[in-house]
């Protein structure tokens, strides 16, 4: 029997139900009177009942009608919002896992909290740091979203490109390296502190590029997350190559000093990827509009 309902039987059933007229019902789902007629014949043989019979001045709605008009708003209702479903503001009731180092987490989070407290304060974010196995989390489905250095998206993935930004050095305030010219050679010389990173696809990318250009004379310490790496900066002789805006908001926190480094990097950007499985679902879509509009606001010197 389901199988001989179509959806636009249900539709002319409902408007039926409602005006109790088939030339009122026609006009009401734009079809011609005799089109109505025919689908009220067709509902009738489905039904096995009369439905709507004549009454002193309108159609009289049967007792498996009363019953139908009971239950057809929920059924329609239900694949109204499957076909047509949409993340309306405040309405997303469930939890968002996305994948971000911390030092991206620290830039990007501040901005776009306040923006799903108002915007969907039933929405609980969950911050991920452990870039390893990303990819296949996002296909799997146990993340919704990475943010990262991705140079590319592989095929079944998508990219967006979320702030582009330009590496600098973090020294503490009285480091004696500022005392002295600032080159190259003094550049060699300093100890450096990274951010240890399990993927390739991390921040770890900085230091290969030194040792690509042999300009570390030892192995840099690793440290597992930006403000434990600052914090060593600021009681040591370390440098930290950090992007400029984490630079900038760390050193406002604990009277750093910001250089550029005396040679030329590659420059940093930061993308949001996602999987194609997840590429219209509306929540989801929602979400990353929110994200990117927090992320025009993570240059320095902008409101957040």
């Amino acid at each position: 029997m389901l199988a001989s309902i179509d959806l636009k039987l249900l539709l002319a059933l409902e408007a039926l139900l409602e005006h109790l007229n088939v030339t009122h019902a026609a006009r009401h789902t734009g079809v011609s009177q005799p089109s109505m007629s025919r689908s009220l014949t067709r509902l009738r043989e489905i039904f096995n009942d009369d439905l709507l019979v004549r009454g002193s001045s309108s159609l009289v709605p049967t007792p498996q009608a009363e019953r139908l008009a009971k239950i057809l708003p929920t059924v329609l209702d239900a694949v109204r919002a499957m076909i047509g479903r949409s993340c309306a503001q405040g309405e997303w009731r469930s939890k968002a896992t996305m994948v971000m180092p911390d030092h991206q987490a620290l830039i990007l989070l501040p901005p776009l909290l306040p923006l799903l407290r108002e915007n969907a304060p039933n929405l609980d974010i969950v911050t991920d740091p452990l870039l390893a196995s990303a990819l296949r989390r996002l296909e799997q489905g146990e993340i919704h979203l990475a943010i990262g250095q991705i140079d590319a998206a592989p095929l079944g993935y998508l990219r967006r490109t979320l702030y582009a930004d330009h590496f600098v050095c973090l020294l503490r305030h009285d480091h004696p390296a500022l005392a002295r010219e600032w080159t190259i050679d003094t550049f060699a010389t300093l100890h450096h502190a990274a951010l240890a990173s399990d993927s390739k696809d991390g921040f770890g990318r900085v230091h290969d590029e030194l040792v690509k250009l042999d300009l570390l004379d030892r192995d840099p310490v690793l440290v597992s997350n930006i403000l434990t790496a600052a914090a060593s900066v600021a009681t040591s002789d370390l440098v930290l190559i950090v992007p400029r805006r984490v630079a900038t908001r760390i050193a406002a926190l604990l009277h750093l000093a910001i250089v550029d480094p005396p040679v030329e990097l590659t420059p940093y950007e930061v993308a949001l990827i996602w999987h194609e499985r997840c590429h219209r679902d509306p929540e989801q879509r929602w979400l990353r509009h929110e994200i990117t509009a927090a992320a025009l606001q993570t240059e320095p010197g902008q409101t957040q």
